[in-house]
């Protein structure tokens, strides 16, 4: 009898303590990141965006209940992200989910406010079959708002709510300028940089002519220029950088026909104003044996097939200082690039390579013709660390110099690879804010693929998986056993023992 009402008080102090728990773990959120990444613990840059908040935030999640465990997973982090957000917000920040599958109602709200619905295949009683789901957000300051349509992973999650809130509560953004003139790239030419920039920035075009002013603007941008500056162009120039301006230039030195295979080099006159200031952009390709590839069609039995072929022309990049600029970037692909040298000797200029090509590279002078069936040997990469990407700091005044001009433009509407568009956008923020969010943009989780592992790490971390557990089983059920054992030696010889 004694034993069954100690059994029924242990059995309920277990549901007492459980129950308070849950209680405690309601009222007060908390976790433990042990990520490499960090990808479970808040940046900075949230910390300081949301204890800014000086209006009332909402963020409404309109996300379908009982997906499959994959989406389900995402409705849980952005839970657990919100809760950390409402914590720090001291009140100005609230949040609510809504299930607009439960009713028409619902499902016209979300469609209302922007938030499309995606077909996903759920798994019922061994059959599968298709829903409609809606996994989106809503971000509302001030009666205005920033809609997220789509959210499929929690990759970039905070980055994404981060910057809508902060681009609802900021009133007085920094002005950065594309100037136009001489044939450059602009707002319309790079929609993803754009959709960027917009965040933090009020961004607009302005021509550079022998007597613009610049003073106003943070920084200013020059992306691939194809036709000659005027004098009085560079005098504008000079004028800003004097005044602790900041410039970003994105140049071709070399250019390529793909209809003809013909390369040719490039002149407009801003590389010789770079060279005034010792960032001598060389006119030459940089070719690189970590490249991207480019289709070529080959007779195979009679058949024309379509093939990858190897185009060092086209380098990509993990080569990367330790840099703002160049943080969290995984790999760049450069279309065309070209090799920047510093020569210049003024001692009060600090010049940095941000981004080098491979251990495996070289340097090709136009004119020139791609040969693209050549089979590529090791000999024809002698070189290494070549630079793509600089930096150039004098006083207040900086300058970030890209080797090619179209890395981050959306040509013929293509998309851009997300760490070029990264890579752009840093750059600016570097010249340009302190707000952090250029840690954030590319804050996200480490690929680690395992077939870029040895052999004999991938054998280890087979074995270990498989082995360990089981160990760790024997050896609970060794003490468990050694316990008992014990315990009926104390009973059998009490005052032995």
């Amino acid at each position: 009898m004694k034993k069954s009402r100690s059994l029924t008080t242990y059995i309920l102090l277990i549901v007492g303590l459980v129950i308070l728990i849950n209680i405690i773990s309601e009222r007060f959120f908390f976790r433990w990141d042990l990520t490499a990444d960090h990808r479970y613990s808040l940046s900075q840059a949230t910390k300081n965006i949301v204890k800014d908040l000086d209006q009332m935030a909402t963020v409404t999640v309109y996300f379908t209940e009982d997906l499959p465990a994959q989406y389900s997973n995402v409705r849980n982090d952005i839970k657990d992200l919100l809760i950390e957000y409402s914590n720090r917000a001291h009140g100005h920040l609230d949040f609510e989910f809504i299930n607009p599958n439960e009713s028409e109602a619902m499902e016209k709200q979300a469609v209302g406010e922007k938030i499309q619905p995606v077909v996903v295949n759920v798994r019922e009683k061994d059959q599968v079959k298709q829903q409609r789901a809606y996994m989106g957000a809503v971000v509302k300051v001030n009666n205005e708002k920033e809609v997220i349509p789509l959210i499929q992973s929690s990759e970039g999650l905070e980055y994404q709510l981060s910057s809508a809130l902060k681009k609802l509560s900021v009133s007085d953004k920094p002005k950065i300028a594309f100037l136009t003139g001489q044939g450059e790239q602009t707002q319309n030419t790079m929609q993803q940089v754009m959709q960027q920039l917009s965040v933090l920035y009020d961004v607009s075009a302005v021509e550079l002519t022998d007597y613009c002013d610049l003073r106003n603007f943070k920084t200013v941008m020059l992306v691939a220029p194809v036709d000659s500056f005027s004098q009085g162009a560079f005098n504008a120039l000079d004028k800003y950088l004097d005044n602790g301006g900041n410039i970003v230039i994105a140049i071709n030195r070399v250019t390529g026909d793909f209809s003809t295979a013909q390369a040719v080099g490039l002149t407009t006159g801003l590389e010789g104003w770079l060279a005034d200031k010792g960032i001598l952009v060389e006119e030459n390709f940089v070719i690189d044996q970590q490249c991207g590839s480019v289709g070529v069609e080959e007779n195979m039995m009679g058949f024309k097939v379509r093939t990858n072929k190897p185009f060092p022309y086209f380098p990509l990049s993990s080569n990367f200082a330790d840099h703002p600029a160049t943080k969290g970037l995984e790999q760049v692909f450069f279309p065309l690039v070209s090799n920047i040298v510093y020569e210049g000797n003024d001692a009060d200029v600090v010049f940095t390579s941000l981004v080098k090509s491979s251990a495996k590279a070289g340097l090709q002078t136009p004119p020139l013709t791609f040969e693209v069936q050549r089979n590529w040997t090791i000999n024809d990469f002698p070189m290494k660390d070549l630079t793509l990407v600089a930096s150039w700091e004098k006083g207040m005044s900086k300058i970030v110099v890209f080797g090619s001009g179209n890395f981050a433009v959306n040509q013929q509407g293509q998309q851009v690879h997300p760490d070029n568009v990264s890579l752009f956008t840093n750059a600016i923020d570097w010249l340009s804010d302190d707000t952090g969010l250029i840690e954030l943009r590319t804050k996200g989780i480490t690929a680690r693929p395992l077939d870029e592992l040895e052999d004999g790490t991938k054998t280890l971390l087979k074995w270990l998986n498989f082995l360990l557990p089981i160990v760790l089983v024997l050896i609970y059920a060794l003490l468990q056993s050694q316990k008992r054992k014990f315990q009926r030696m104390r009973r059998m010889h009490p005052r032995q023992l």
